[in-house]
C-alpha cells in the first residue's frame, strides 16, 4: 500500500497517523477537554448549591450555570472528543488518509463557533432555559442558532468519517469486515445522523419561533422530538465508549472479543432500539398512547438492554480469556487481581464499565419501566442516572483512552505519572458518589431542578425528609471530589502536551504492521472458559433483581394514595 508523505508510523504502537487526521484528532480532543473543564466547574457549583447548608449560588446564577453545565458537559465536550474517536477509528485503525480533510476542518470550526455562540448567550443571562429548553420558555435566537451551527459541524465530521471508510474499502487497506472498534464507531456515527436530524426537525422551527416568525410551538410535540435528539445523543456516547472498551482491552491485553459476531450484533441492537430509550422522559405525558409507551418500555427496551448486557459480558470476558492464556488461572479472579490497576488506561476503563453497568444500566431499566417511572420522574434520580451513564461511563472512558492517545499523538511522556495513577480513582469515586446520592435524594422525592431545597421563599412550606438533606450534602462532597479528579486530569493532559519529556519518532514511507489485535481485532477469543466473568454477571443479575423488587415495593406504597 502506498502512503502519503505527510503521515507517520508510531514507533511504539505501530499505529498509522495521517497528518491531517492526526491534527484533527488533537484539536478536537483538546478542545473537548477545555469544555470539560468549564462544564465540570459549573457542575461543582451545582452540587454546592444543592447542598442545603452551603447553597452557594443565587437563583438566577443557578439556572444560568445549570444550562451551561448541561450544554458543555453533556454535549460539547463529549461530541468534540467523539469526533476525535471517529477519525482515529477510521483513518488510523484502517491505515488510510482522511477523506475530505478541508471539510473536516470546516466541521471543527463550525462546532467551535456554535459552542461559543451558545455559551455566550447563556452566560449573558438571556437563555437560562436549561439543557432541555422546553417551550414556552424562550431563549435568545442565537442560543438556538449556536446549537444548530454546532450540529451542522458535527454532521460534516460524521460524513468525513463515512467517506474515510469508503476510501479504505476502495484502497483495500483492511481485509474482511471492518475491525470491531471501527464497526462500533460506525454505529455511533449512524446514530449521530439520526440524532442531528431530529435536532434539526425541532430546533430550526424553534429558532423561527424565537425570532417571531412562528406563533406557537406545541410543548408536547417539542418534547417528543427534542428527546429523539437529547437522549439519542447519549446513545452516540454509549456506542463510542463501548468501542473504546474493546480498543483498550486489545491495547492492554491483546484481547479479542469472546464472539466477534455476537458483539457486532449487540452494536446493531443499538442502532435499531437504543434511541427508543428516550421514551422514559415521556411516560407521564397524557398525549401519548399507552400502546406506544408499553412498546417502547418493554419489547424495544429489552433488546437495547440486551445489547449492553452482551458488551458488559464480552469485554471483561475477553480480558479474562487473554489473562488466562498468559497463565493467570488461579481461582476465579487471579486474572482480575493481576490486571495493571496502576495503569490509568485500564483502571479508568474497567471502573467505567462497572459503574456504567451497575449504576447506569440497572437504574436505566428501572426508569424505563412505565409503572415505576412515575415515582421518580423529574426528580434528582434522573440526573443521578445519567451521571452514571454519561459521566461514569463515557467521560471516564474518554479519560482512560486519553492516557494512551495523548503521549502517542504529541510524542511526549506522561506528565505527573504518579498523579495519573490515582486520578481515575479520585474521579470515579466522586462520580459514583454524585450518582448514588442524587438517586437516593430523588427516591425521597427531591426535585430535579429546584434551586432552594429548603423552600425558604415558597408561599406554602414543604420539608423533605432529613435523610434527603444528608444525601444532598454527600452529593456536594462527591462533587468536590469529582471536581478534584477532573481538574487533575486536565492538568495532566495540559502538562503532558506542554512539558512532557519528548519521545523520539521515525518517518515512514511504508506502514509498519500495527499491533494485533489492537487495530484489526480479527476473530474471536476462542473457547477459553471465563468463569470469573460469569460470576460477575451473576452478581449483576442478583443486584438487578433485588433493586427491581425494591422499586416495585416503593410503587406499591404509592397505591395506598388512590
Amino acid at each position: 500500500m502506498s502512503i502519503l508523505s505527510k503521515s507517520r508510523i508510531c514507533p511504539e504502537t505501530g499505529l498509522f497517523f495521517d497528518d491531517q487526521a492526526e491534527k484533527l484528532i488533537k484539536w478536537n480532543a483538546v478542545t473537548g477537554v477545555v469544555f470539560l473543564l468549564v462544564g465540570g466547574a459549573f457542575g461543582v457549583l451545582m452540587a454546592l448549591t444543592r447542598w442545603t447548608e452551603v447553597h452557594i449560588l443565587p437563583a438566577d446564577w443557578f439556572y444560568l450555570l445549570l444550562t451551561a453545565h448541561g450544554l458543555d458537559a453533556l454535549i460539547v465536550w463529549i461530541i468534540f472528543f467523539e469526533m476525535a474517536v471517529l477519525y482515529l477509528a477510521s483513518s488510523t485503525l484502517l491505515k488510510v488518509r482522511l477523506a475530505a480533510p478541508k471539510w473536516a476542518w470546516l466541521g471543527y470550526w463550525l462546532m467551535l463557533i456554535g459552542a461559543v455562540i451558545t455559551n455566550v448567550m447563556v452566560l449573558e443571562g438571556d437563555s437560562s432555559v436549561m439543557f432541555t429548553s422546553y417551550p414556552p420558555m424562550k431563549a435568545h435566537p442565537l442560543f438556538y442558532l449556536g446549537i444548530i451551527i454546532f450540529a451542522v459541524g458535527a454532521l460534516i465530521g460524521t460524513f468525513c468519517f463515512f467517506g474515510t471508510l469508503v476510501l479504505a474499502k476502495e484502497q483495500k487497506t483492511y481485509e474482511g469486515s471492518l475491525p470491531l472498534v471501527t464497526f462500533g464507531a460506525l454505529t455511533a456515527a449512524i446514530i449521530a445522523v439520526f440524532t442531528i436530524a431530529s435536532g434539526a426537525i425541532i430546533l430550526v422551527p424553534t429558532l423561527l419561533w424565537s425570532l417571531g416568525y412562528i406563533a406557537h410551538i406545541d410543548p408536547l410535540m417539542y418534547k417528543t422530538i427534542w428527546w429523539a435528539m437529547g437522549h439519542s445523543s447519549q446513545q452516540i456516547n454509549v456506542s463510542a465508549h463501548v468501542s473504546i472498551w474493546y480498543l483498550i482491552a486489545a491495547i492492554i491485553f491483546g484481547a479479542k472479543p469472546l464472539s466477534e459476531k455476537v458483539s457486532r450484533m449487540a452494536f446493531l441492537f443499538y442502532i435499531f432500539f437504543l434511541q427508543l430509550a428516550s421514551a422514559h422522559h415521556l411516560l407521564v405525558e397524557p398525549g401519548l398512547s399507552s400502546e406506544w409507551k408499553i412498546f417502547n418500555t418493554s419489547y424495544a427496551m429489552y433488546l437495547a438492554v440486551l445489547g449492553s448486557m452482551i458488551h458488559g459480558l464480552t469485554v471483561p470476558g475477553s480480558i479474562e480469556a487473554a489473562q488466562r492464556k498468559k497463565g493467570f488461572n488461579k481461582g476465579l479472579f487471579e486474572w482480575l487481581r493481576r490486571a495493571p490497576w496502576g495503569n490509568p488506561v485500564f483502571s479508568g476503563m474497567f471502573m467505567s464499565l462497572v459503574m456504567f453497568g451497575f449504576l447506569g444500566g440497572i437504574t436505566g431499566v428501572i426508569m424505563g419501566t412505565e409503572q415505576i417511572n412515575i415515582i421518580m420522574h423529574n426528580t434528582l434520580y434522573v440526573p443521578g442516572h445519567f451521571h452514571a451513564t454519561v459521566v461514569a461511563g463515557t467521560t471516564l472512558t474518554f479519560m482512560a483512552i486519553s492516557y494512551f492517545l495523548v503521549p502517542v499523538l504529541f510524542r511526549r511522556e506522561l506528565w505527573l505519572p504518579g498523579l495519573a495513577k490515582w486520578q481515575p480513582y479520585i474521579y470515579g469515586l466522586g462520580v459514583a458518589g454524585i450518582s448514588v446520592f442524587m438517586m437516593a435524594a430523588g427516591t425521597l422525592g427531591v426535585s430535579r431542578r429546584h434551586w432552594d431545597n429548603n423552600f425558604a421563599d415558597a408561599t406554602l412550606g414543604f420539608d423533605y425528609p432529613a435523610a434527603a438533606h444528608m444525601f444532598l450534602a454527600l452529593n456536594g462532597l462527591s462533587g468536590l471530589l469529582a471536581g478534584l479528579g477532573g481538574a487533575s486530569f486536565c492538568i495532566i493532559m495540559v502538562g503532558t502536551i506542554l512539558w512532557g519529556k519528548k519521545k523520539g519518532d521515525v518517518a515512514a514511507t511504508e506502514p509498519a504492521p500495527a499491533p494485533e489485535p489492537a487495530v484489526h481485532q480479527a476473530g474471536s477469543a476462542g473457547s477459553i472458559a471465563v468463569p470469573g466473568t460469569f460470576v460477575l454477571a451473576l452478581i449483576f443479575l442478583g443486584s438487578f433483581i433485588l433493586y427491581y423488587y425494591v422499586n416495585w415495593k416503593y410503587l406499591s406504597e404509592v397505591w395506598l394514595l388512590s
